[in-house]
């Protein structure tokens, strides 16, 4: 019985791990070479845009409800704003992300090769938090209003109505079962979705505009009222400017259409250095998305805005996240608008899997490389299982409320895209385009204000935001901490001097000497070695390989190591490494050379003087500290077999 317990606990295990890195675990390996064929790997750029666009253009289901809460009567002329800061500003900023950063890391990866050392992976992270604040939420706040439309169908209203918050998070597991059982071919099904959805909305969009034809008084009374709530059309276009923060909602979908990126077929003769063909097919995506969708933001707001009664749009109302499905019931029909009910649901469930995707792309690209989460992260199956959880958590705080979570995805948004604005900005700055960098830097500002504007408006998005930041830096850390014994050494390089050292001492018992670089005069290395014999008894005989660690940037996590030898003094043979951590470095090179020779090597090292807790943060910080006992740790976490340990030796 324990045998079969065990057998299904090892297949279980093999299940939830499958497809997991091995990088940083055990043997050190040479990083694989990209592949040459790259370039006609993936789907057509049109195919792609579908998979982007169950989260962009889903957001019809629910963007016309909250524009007519947030502008009212301009929700037109607020929606008008929006499309031209849509085309004029997200959309350029976008297409120079693609040519930046074409292997779907988005803005974070541009800017965080700007910043070095623990500063750049604190912003990182910072920038991660938003992103988890815009991907969870898309799940939570779609999923929210797919139940909105199953509950508010007048065939299933009576038996539905008080069960929103269980449906909302039976769709959200039933999205991630789906990416447990294996999520490998999306496109297909968002190509279906994406059609039957924008068709349907075409017809919707016909009908409302035959009503306000056949209605005529509907736009005069419309108007009417406008000029006598605001007076003039400057004073409607300076509160639209006001209000456009609130519709934030309607510029999402970029950061998923940069995500997506590597879906996208690019040329025959691209190569992952240099994707060009796939680079302008996601400039063909953005730009044909953002197109679509800004010709459906402007008809559904204008048709929503006058034919639909304003008391229907607040909480309570058949309007409230779901403007457009009231018109498809009001206007075609039960059946028709159980069509679209359906439709709707659909899509806003599967934009859920595009923005869970987003978050499976996005978060094993940087926290496990940066040692700030478990070895596991990397894969697919438990990763799914946190984010399912983390989004239940947040269905059941908003209440599954589309409205009360609003705020919180336009934080995300707007933080996402104004920090690509700004990597834009700066790198086109960088490439001396004075015309771009003034261009994208007035985009940076605009994005920067409707930012602040609506953090100050909704200060809960912010909140929700700072929760998944504090959380993400909090986990991260205490990972770190958790892997601080880990070898994390990609691969390892020797220079044919340095080959030629170990290939020479191996031929008897091979020693190192571990020294901290000063002068490096005769002197140093002479003095060094008379206190490493007499401190360890060795006899005069024996020869000895001095090893020194360079530290490069310590907040580094993983990294490959290539070792140069020298001859210093016409007598002192020296190994020169350059690595984030020194303890890590070394240990990586005893099993290294254990393994390129098969003797089991030793290594010499002097006590660190100081407090040893003082010592261990240094190490932990700066990759330097308590070196000799944090090298036989790291040592006995990676070669469990003591007969195989290198040995370490203090004195």
């Amino acid at each position: 019985m324990a045998a079969t317990n065990d057998a299904r606990t090892a297949r279980l295990r093999a299940w939830m791990l499958e497809g997991l890195s091995d990088m940083g675990k055990g043997k050190p390996s040479r990083p694989k070479e990209p592949a040459a064929d790259a370039g006609h790997k993936g789907q057509p750029w049109w195919r792609v845009m579908c998979l982007t666009g169950v989260d962009y253009f889903s957001t019809l289901g629910y963007q016309p409800g909250i524009a007519a809460l947030a502008a009212g009567l301009l929700s037109p002329v607020a929606t008008i704003v929006l499309v031209i800061v849509t085309l004029a500003g997200a959309l350029p900023v976008y297409r120079r992300v693609a040519e930046e950063s074409p292997h779907g890391e988005g803005s974070i990866a541009m800017l965080a090769r700007l910043l070095s050392f623990w500063k750049g992976k604190l912003f990182v992270l910072t920038l991660l938090g938003f992103a988890a604040t815009d991907f969870l939420i898309t799940i939570t706040l779609s999923a929210a209003d797919a139940s909105t439309h199953l509950v508010e169908n007048p065939h299933l209203e009576s038996a539905l109505h008080d069960k929103q918050v269980l449906i909302t998070m039976i769709l959200i597991a039933l999205l991630g079962a789906v990416f447990l059982k294996g999520f490998l071919e999306a496109i297909g099904v968002a190509v279906v979705l994406v059609g039957i959805y924008l068709g349907l909305n075409v017809v919707v969009v016909i009908s409302g505009f035959g009503h306000v034809i056949t209605e005529g008084h509907v736009v005069t009374d419309w108007t009417a009222a406008l000029t006598a709530e605001h007076g003039n059309v400057f004073a409607m276009v300076g509160v639209a400017l006001l209000v456009f923060p609130k519709l934030a909602l309607g510029l999402s979908g970029f950061e998923t259409g940069v995500a997506v990126m590597p879906h996208v077929q690019g040329d025959l003769d691209d190569t992952e250095a240099k994707p060009t063909g796939r680079i302008r097919g996601t400039k063909k995506l953005l730009t044909t998305a953002a197109l679509i969708m800004s010709a459906f933001l402007i008809t559904t707001s204008f048709i929503t805005t006058v034919l639909i009664p304003e008391k229907e749009f607040e909480s309570g109302g058949q309007a409230n996240g779901r403007a457009l499905a009231y018109l498809a019931h009001e206007y075609l029909g039960n059946t028709f608008g159980t069509i679209y009910d359906i439709s709707t649901i659909a899509i806003l469930w599967f934009a859920g899997a595009s923005a869970m995707a987003g978050l499976l792309n996005l978060m094993p690209r940087y926290l496990p490389k940066y040692g700030m989460a478990p070895h596991w992260a990397r894969a697919v199956r438990p990763m799914v299982i946190v984010f399912t959880l983390v989004a239940f958590l947040v269905t059941w705080i908003f209440d599954a409320d589309v409205d009360a979570q609003g705020g919180a995805y336009a934080t995300g948004v707007l933080v996402l895209i104004s920090s690509a604005a700004i990597a834009v900005t700066i790198a086109a700055r960088k490439a001396g385009q004075k015309g771009w960098a003034i261009g994208f830097g007035v985009i940076s500002a605009v994005f920067l204000y409707t930012t602040v504007v609506n953090v100050i408006e909704r200060p809960d998005g912010v909140k929700i935001g700072a929760c998944f930041i504090a959380g993400i830096i909090l986990i991260s850390l205490l990972s770190r901490l958790g892997r601080a014994f880990e070898l994390r050494v990609t691969h390892i390089e020797l220079d044919d001097m340095a080959e030629r050292f170990i290939q020479d001492i191996s031929r008897r018992t091979p020693r190192f000497i571990a020294n901290e670089p000063g002068d490096r005069d005769a002197d140093e290395y002479r003095a060094k070695k008379d206190q490493i014999r007499a401190d360890n008894d060795i006899p005069g005989t024996e020869d000895f390989v001095f090893v020194e660690v360079t530290i490069t940037d310590p907040s580094e996590f993983e990294a490959g190591l290539t070792v140069k030898g020298e001859v210093l003094h016409d007598r002192f043979r020296v190994l020169t490494v350059e690595s984030s951590s020194v303890p890590n470095a070394l240990a990586a090179l005893l099993l290294h050379s254990r393994d390129l020779t098969g003797t089991r090597p030793h290594i010499y090292f002097e006590w660190t003087e100081g407090n040893p807790f003082a010592n261990f943060l240094r190490f932990f910080l700066f990759g330097q500290g308590e070196i000799a006992p944090v090298t036989r740790e790291i040592l006995r976490e990676a070669e469990s077999d003591r007969d195989r340990r290198p040995r370490v030796h203090v004195g």
